[in-house]
């Protein structure tokens, strides 16, 4: 499966992703990282990794559409199947998400639909969580949306920091996201009104609760 990233900053699990897609047993190649930011330090990393990069600054475009427009004809002719949001700090229109329905994932730092948008550590110690974790899933219109595939968490201490908070938190997600997409790249993965159903739950779940390289994983797949 072609798989696109879009990032606009460092790009810690774009480049996750692309070490994930150079093992032997993958199923995913990417095919594009493209930045919507001049200088993202991500690019660079991309491009070490022998990746194709581009990078496309919304803020040039005369509006969101033909940002969107241009950056659909840039994926289309690198033969994106699967685009990954990254940390890609762009709230995508409804006619670029419905383009790519259900071809469209991001990851998120908490236990959706608990604490959308942004400062989502901060925001959970505030408000005494007791857990935290990270989510993977389709994209739809509204924000931090859509059909869940997999989520993961690790408690919450009363001494933790937003730094040490985010530090477990994307330690989760580096894990989360290359399984994910590996998921979809092997057809796994369904929807069925607007839930992900995931083929041969039972294997794929079991072994995740008994990876020791997991803290508290909760697949977010509905066992068929």
């Amino acid at each position: 499966m072609n798989v696109a990233i879009l990032i606009s900053g460092r790009g810690s699990n774009m480049k996750n992703l692309v070490v994930a897609s150079q093992s032997s047993n993958n199923n995913t190649q990417i095919v594009r990282v493209l930045s919507n930011r001049k200088g993202a330090p991500g690019i660079k990393i991309a491009r070490d990794l022998g990746v194709v990069t581009e990078t496309m600054e919304n803020s040039t475009f005369e509006n969101r559409n033909a940002f969107e427009n241009r950056l659909t004809s840039v994926l289309e002719e690198a033969g994106a199947e699967l685009i990954c949001l990254a940390g890609f700090m762009h709230i995508l229109g409804p006619d670029f998400v419905n383009h790519w329905h259900n071809r469209l994932i991001n990851i998120h730092p908490s236990v959706l639909p608990a604490f959308k948008g942004l400062n989502t550590h901060q925001r959970v110690i505030e408000a005494g969580g007791r857990f935290s974790g990270c989510t993977v899933h389709f994209v739809r219109s509204g924000i931090d949306d859509g059909p869940i595939i997999l989520q993961a968490i690790t408690p919450v201490t009363t001494t933790d920091s937003v730094a040490a908070l985010s530090e477990r938190v994307l330690e989760l997600e580096h894990q989360c996201y290359p399984l994910a997409v590996d998921w979809i790249s092997k057809g796994l993965v369904s929807i069925v009104n607007e839930r992900v159903v995931l083929e041969d739950a039972s294997t794929h779940t079991n072994s995740l609760l008994t990876s020791p390289h997991w803290k508290h994983p909760v697949p977010g797949a509905a066992i068929k």
